[in-house]
Formats: structure tokens, sequence, C-alpha cells
């Protein structure tokens, strides 16, 4: 079977037969070949086709010439048939043809570019040649515009400066290129751009910028909202819990907080102790309000570009280079969008800031182990834990309720000992789920933290106690100390501390509230501070192991504390503290 040729035209005049090109002749032969192909089938005369080639100042012979490309193109492969007198090529494959199949779907209109290879019918002379060129330039010029207007609406960065310097007095990539620059966060460059085709007009053509360009400075003038480009619903949020328990009460609060109406942006944010609950709270609330523009969650502790990830979130392929414009098309994008934005695991070191929406309908929601004092106009929330009977409810959840409902005053005593801490409720939980022949009554005995020494650890511990790990290695010297020095007091005076510091009461003072704002202790009145019962026994544990003798077989090398570090040498009470002046306590 003979394999079809294909043509091109969006470009030279050229043509294939398999892998193989076909000689095509001279130029006036390629041009005769040009003008039977832009015919799609229609037959011509041999006079049409001289008046195509010469446009009237045609040579005495030309029929004759033209009889004699035909027959050399036909020798050369080309399939052109005889028809009333008149030749037509039925073209299997033209490029022109599949360019302007491509231009009536949208999503095609980039591989129909890919059809061009520079000037079309270059080489081909002529009326007719250049009339045909000229509408196709148009069509291609026509196809960039609307290819352009296409990346623009699906959030792409688009730079319009090819197209304006090829046609300068065109506005519709002058219309196009003020949008790109306003969604990027660049209003003054786009009026700028207004201004400048506004004297270029007057100076060249005696006008003014017509109806459409004037209209798109009106709304960027305006802000107007519309110009955003619609920003799909993204759904990022983690699962929430199956059973989500307690915090009634705050999750209204929180949650009439987000959704208030405001010309601002509402930034609330909830602090508290490692694994206290911030992030499972926050995941809950944010799967309970109506953000209909999307919900979008970053863990700052994992993302090495926080502000990229949103905007990526949020449909944004193409990021401007430099931050500052990434930050304020983050802004321009979500400004008037219902969009939540749930930022877990915040740090002090992290810019907050650069992360705000713009105004107008988003919302933040913010999890820190500490309060973060730089956040403009945010509202915290201090997480505590759960109520006894919210305890139980949990611990109801994981070991079942025939189980609780045989040992009601257990377990209740058992919920009293966690402080309402979720993890530690989960993780005793779990650990009566795994021995189901134990009773409420000997779960009270046998769950607890063995003493420093033990041959083993329960696997609760270790999950209850990870959190606190983590917490306390971002104490310096002295406040861990603090921290263990003082855990023989469930309750204490700053009275009390001072002297068990062998610190000055000042100094007692900002000590304690540097250990309170990392939330390993709990202000119980004006002079007055508290453990909760678990991160006490923790705080307990780690003075214990550090203060136990070394072992002589030990000597040489270093003793495995709970907290998986080195045990370092005992503290001291001396006026010089540990390892360090005052001066290092929150440095």
């Amino acid at each position: 079977m003979t394999d079809a040729v294909r043509f091109e035209v969006l470009g030279p005049v050229r043509a294939w037969r398999g892998d193989a090109e076909l000689e095509l002749g001279p130029p006036r032969q390629r041009a005769a070949l040009a003008v039977l192909l832009l015919q799609e089938g229609t037959p011509l005369s041999p006079a049409q086709l001289v008046t195509a080639l010469w446009g009237g100042a045609e040579p005495r012979a030309a029929v004759g010439m033209v009889r004699s490309y035909v027959s050399r193109l036909r020798h050369a492969g080309v399939p052109i048939e005889s028809v009333g007198g008149g030749y037509a090529i039925r073209a299997g494959s033209l490029d022109v043809t599949e360019f302007e199949r491509l231009l009536s779907s949208p999503p095609s209109l980039r591989e129909a570019l890919e059809l061009w290879h520079g000037t079309p019918l270059s080489g081909v002379n002529g009326d007719y040649a250049e009339a045909a060129r000229e509408r196709l330039v148009q069509l291609h010029f026509k196809a960039r515009e609307d290819l352009a207007a296409a990346d623009i609406e699906a959030g792409r960065h688009v730079d319009l400066t090819d197209l304006i310097v090829e046609q300068p007095l065109r506005e519709r990539p002058r219309e196009l290129q003020m949008l790109a620059l306003y969604r990027a966060g660049r209003q003054a460059e786009a009026l700028e751009l207004f201004t400048a085709t506004q004297r270029l007009l007057e100076s060249e053509l005696g006008l003014d910028p017509g109806p459409e360009l004037r209209e798109m400075q009106r709304r960027i003038l305006a802000a107007d909202p519309s110009l955003a480009p619609p920003v799909s619903a993204p759904s990022q949020l983690p699962p929430d819990l199956p059973e989500f328990v307690g915090r009634v009460s705050l999750t209204s609060a929180l949650s009439e907080a987000l959704t208030r109406p405001t010309a601002s942006v509402p930034v609330l944010g909830i602090e508290g102790l490692a694994a206290i609950g911030k992030t499972a709270l926050a995941v809950h609330i944010a799967h309970t309000v109506d953000f209909p523009d999307g919900r979008l969650f970053l863990d700052l502790a994992e993302s090495p570009d926080p502000l990229s990830e949103l905007l990526h979130g949020i449909g944004v392929r193409d990021l401007p280079a430099s931050a500052s414009e990434r930050a304020a098309l983050w802004r321009t994008r979500t400004s008037g969008r219902r969009v939540l934005v749930v930022l877990d695991n915040a740090r002090p070191e992290d810019d907050i800031r650069v992360l705000l929406p713009g105004a107008g309908g988003p919302a933040v929601l913010i999890t820190a182990r500490r309060r973060l004092y730089d956040v403009p106009h945010a509202h915290w929330t201090k997480l505590g834990g759960l109520s006894v009977q919210e305890s139980v409810t949990l611990l109801t959840q994981v070991v079942g309720q025939d189980r609780v409902a045989a040992f009601p005053g257990e377990t209740q005593a058992l919920a009293s000992r966690t402080a309402g801490l979720p993890q530690v409720i989960r993780a005793i939980g779990e650990r009566l789920a795994s021995r189901p022949e134990w009773t409420m009554t000997e779960a009270l005995k046998r769950v607890g933290r063995p003493a420093p020494g033990a041959p083993a650890r329960p696997p609760e511990c270790q999950a209850i106690e990870k959190p606190y790990e983590s917490a306390v290695a971002e104490l310096t010297p002295w406040q861990r100390h603090a921290f263990e020095r003082l855990s023989p007091f469930p309750r204490f005076s700053t009275a009390t501390a001072s002297a068990a510091l062998d610190l000055p009461a000042q100094d007692t003072t900002i000590l304690l509230e540097s250990l309170v704002d990392a939330h390993l202790l709990e202000a119980a009145g004006p002079e007055a501070y508290a453990y909760q019962e678990p991160v006490r026994l923790f705080a307990e544990s780690m003075q214990q192991v550090r203060n136990r003798p070394i072992m002589p077989e030990a000597a040489e090398g270093a003793i495995r504390t709970p907290l998986n570090g080195v045990l370092e040498a005992p503290y001291t009470l001396s006026s010089a503290g540990p390892s360090g002046g005052m001066a290092d306590a929150l440095a």
C-alpha cells in the first residue's frame, strides 16, 4: 500500500511520502502546489492557476508553464488529479487544515501553534500567496492571544511582550498583559502599560484606547474581584477523627470567629502542649465550617517552601521568580475568596505574615506549641486537657463500652490520672485494649511509669512521653534544669521555686513563665505554678535518671536516658546555675 503524502505550508512549502521528502522544484512550481493545496480539493482551471500565480502579469506561455509544473509535481510523487479540465489535490494530511481544526478547541491551541515552522508559504510570491499568508498570520496571532488568555485564566505565568513588539498597535495583547500583571500582584505596572498605550495610540493614530482596554483599566483601578481567576476548591485537609470528643464550646466559638463577615482576614491561633490535640481540633473545625472556595492545609514543620506550596494549592503552576512577587500573587489570588488556610506546627522562626491571604473572604487557623507574637491581629486560644467526663468518653472509644460500664469508678480514677491529655488517654486505652483480660481495677495497678532503671519500659510510656521529649529538646539548659528540679512539687509557689533553684525571685519568675509559655508548667495563681501530672512524672523521671549514680560498667561510656540522649554531669544548685547564667535561660 502506497504511503499517503503529507504537506506543509505553515512555513516553507514541503511534502513527504513516509520519511522521504519530495523534491518540489523551483519557487514558482512550489507556488502552484501551494495554490492547489489551499483550495482543499476544489479544482482550478489552468487559467485560474495562471491568475493566482502571476496576477495579471503572466507571460505569453503561462498556461503551458502551468501544465509543465503539474507534470513535474506528479513525477515527483504529488497526487494531482485532473478534474473537468482543471486540477485538484485531495490532500490526506495538510498542516493548515489541521491547524484550523485545532483552533476550534481551546485546549488544543498549544498543539495548533506547534504546527508552525516559520512564515507561512515562505518563498512563495504573488498577490494570491500574500493574501493567503496574511490570513494565516492573523489566525496565528489570534491563536497566540487566545492561548495567553487561557494560560492567564489557568494561573500560569504569562508575558506578552513579544506579541506587543510584533504588533504594537494591536490592543488585545496589551489588555491581556495588563490582566497578567494585575493577577501577578503588579497593579502599578498594569496601569503604567495602559498609560503608555494611550500615548502610543494618540501619537501614531490620533485615537484613544478602545472600549475593552479602557474597561480593563477601570476594573483594575476598582480592584474588581471578578478580575481574579476562579480559584479551584482545593480540599487538602487530613481526615477528621471518626468521633471527635469534647471541645464543644471552643469549637463553636472558633468556628463563629472564622466565619464572621469582616473586611479583614480573621487569624486564629491554637497554642498548647505537644500532642494536646491542637492539630486534631484545627482539622475538626476546618471540616465543619463553610469555605466553598477551598480548604488548604500546610504543615510548616515539614514544608521547605510554604508560600510556593500554597500557590500550587490554589492552582498556580508557574510561579514568579521573586519572593515578594509570589507573596503579592498569593494575596491577589485569594482576595475576596472564601478560602480557609490551616497552618499547622508554626514556629517562631516561620514568617507567617507572608502566608496571610488577601482580605475580604479568607481566614487563617494556626497551631503552634508556643504563641507567636509577630502575627498581626491574631487571636490566640490556649488548649488545655479534656474534662474527666470527656476523658472517660475517649477512653470508652478505645477499650469498649462494656468494659468501662462494669467498673465506672475505676474508669473515672484512671481518666483522672491522665490530666485530660488526649495522647495519654489513647496510649493507656490502647494498652488496655491489648490486654482484654485486665479489669479496670487491675489496670489501675498495672498502668503507670516504672521507676528509673527498670529493666523494661511499657510501650505506652514511649507514646506518652515522645511529645514531651521533643518539647524538652527545645529548652535551654536553665529551663530544663528548672523543669526537672521542681518536679517533686506538683504545685508550688514562686518562693519555693526560688529556694529550690537558688535564684533571685525576679529571675525565678522569668524562668517559670518561660516554662508556662512552653506549656510545661501551668499558672496556678498570681505566685503559684503547677505541673500536669503526666508531665510532672516525666520531669521527675528525668531528674531521677540524671541523679542516678553512674554504674561502673558504664563509666567509660554514656547512660541512655528516656530522652535518648547522653547523660550529662549532675546539675548543682550553686548561684551560677547549670552550665551558665540566667542570660542563657531564654536564649
